[in-house]
Order: C-alpha cells, then sequence, then structure tokens
C-alpha cells in the first residue's frame, strides 16, 4: 500500500514493490477527484462521536448488569445477547424508514443512533465488571457519594483498560463503516474515508496509483489509535483490572 501509493497506475499494475516519485502527483491527483478533507473531517466526526456515546452507554448498562441485583436481570440480559444473532441487513431498511421520518438522513445522528448501544460492548462491560471490587462502592458510599458518583469517580478510572479495548473496537467499526453510511447519506458532502474509496474504485479505468494514495489516508488513523492503545487493547481483552 505505502509502495503503490508513490507509483504510477502502469507501475502498480506491472506489480512494482519499490517506492516510486509518483507521491506528489498521485496526491494531487485525489484532490482533484474526491474532497479528501472532508471526508476525513467526516470520518473523524463520526467515529470519535461514537465512540465516546457508545463507551457511555454500554458502560453504563454493563455496569449495572453486573453490580446492581435484580431476579429480572438475567433474562433480560438473554434477550439483549439475542440481538447479536440478527444481521445488520435485515434491520437495514426499517432504520432507514426510522431515520427517513426523523429527518436524520445525511448527518451524523443517522450515522451513529443504530450502534451507540451494541450487546458485544454491552457484554463486554459486565464480564470485566465482575472484578470491580464491590468493597469499593460500599466505602464509596459510606463517604456520601451518590452512584452516579461512584461510576464516574470510581469505576470509570479503574476499568480504564476495559475503556481503551472498547475505544479501539468502536472506533474502527465506524471509521471503516461503509454498507450503512452508503443508505443514510445521499449528499456527497457526507461522505466517510470507506465511501470515498468506493468511489475512485469505481469506473471503467481505475487510477491504482491514486487509490492506494486514498487507501493509505483511511488506513492510517486506526493503525495510530491501535498502536497507541495496543497495551490497554490487551489487558481490557483479557479481562484484567488494575
Amino acid at each position: 500500500m505505502f509502495s503503490a501509493a508513490t507509483n504510477s497506475t502502469v507501475d502498480v499494475a506491472r506489480g512494482k514493490i519499490t517506492f516510486g516519485t509518483q507521491a506528489v502527483e498521485n496526491f494531487r491527483k485525489l484532490l482533484e477527484q474526491q474532497d479528501l478533507f472532508g471526508a476525513l473531517g467526516n470520518s473523524f466526526l463520526y467515529a470519535i462521536v461514537q465512540t465516546v456515546v457508545a463507551l457511555l452507554i454500554c458502560s453504563l448498562a454493563g455496569y449495572g448488569f453486573e453490580l446492581y441485583h435484580d431476579r429480572h436481570k438475567d433474562r433480560v440480559f438473554s434477550f439483549l445477547l439475542l440481538a447479536m444473532m440478527v444481521p445488520q441487513v435485515a434491520t437495514m431498511i426499517p432504520l432507514f424508514k426510522m431515520m427517513s421520518s426523523m429527518g436524520l438522513l445525511n448527518t451524523v445522528w443517522a450515522f451513529i443512533l443504530p450502534s451507540i448501544s451494541t450487546p458485544f460492548l454491552i457484554m463486554m462491560f459486565r464480564q470485566n465488571s465482575r472484578n470491580f471490587p464491590i468493597d469499593v462502592m460500599e466505602a464509596a458510599r459510606i463517604d456520601g457519594l451518590n452512584e452516579i458518583q461512584i461510576f464516574f469517580r470510581m469505576y470509570m478510572p479503574i476499568q480504564k483498560s476495559t475503556y481503551a479495548a472498547a475505544a479501539v473496537i468502536t472506533f474502527m467499526n465506524a471509521w471503516n463503516a461503509y454498507l450503512w453510511p452508503k443508505v443514510v447519506m445521499s449528499d456527497n458532502r457526507a461522505q466517510t474515508m470507506p465511501m470515498l474509496i468506493a468511489n475512485l474504485a469505481a469506473g471503467y479505468s481505475v487510477d491504482y496509483g491514486v487509490l492506494m494514495m486514498g487507501v493509505l489516508f483511511c488506513s492510517i488513523p486506526t493503525m495510530v489509535v491501535f498502536f497507541v492503545l495496543q497495551k490497554q487493547f490487551a489487558e481490557g481483552i483479557t479481562g484484567s483490572v488494575k
């Protein structure tokens, strides 16, 4: 990908794997053909907002499912997990009609609302909440903290590895999403990076140098996020809590 982004389409088609001299030209063509910075801005906006909102909602749900006792919560959680078995395409038309009726098409809310509460993240936070010491909650209540304060001041700092792992997963899924944004984002000004890549690959003649330059810009943010949070990601996935 890196080397192809610096070569012409002829060199890429011939299988050249060394770096070339066409990087600036490919970047110039990419800017002429597509709104690169607009797509980057949209992808960052959608992915960051979805990540922040999803982490808050799913962690609250996982926290409540595990640390508050109710005889019906396991039954509710079982029904929640059944949603993991429903394919996305089965809900796409009803979701599109809902977004259209609310006037949310081509907005950030149409992108993030179907994904701000996912069974996988709720299950992940619930499993990791089992390592949260109950004595901390009891001591905090004695000190006068209410339940919301306990969540933000005690639970969240202790579960930072889980939050990091969930943030990596959510950000990557939001950044790489293509099908749902393609359905609800009909305005070119609202396109994301995967949609931009698809536009570059469409047509009878594909400039592979320009295409790889677009793929490079699409790949770098997720690579940076993962490498920055890889240690916390591994700890959160294995369920370790410090």
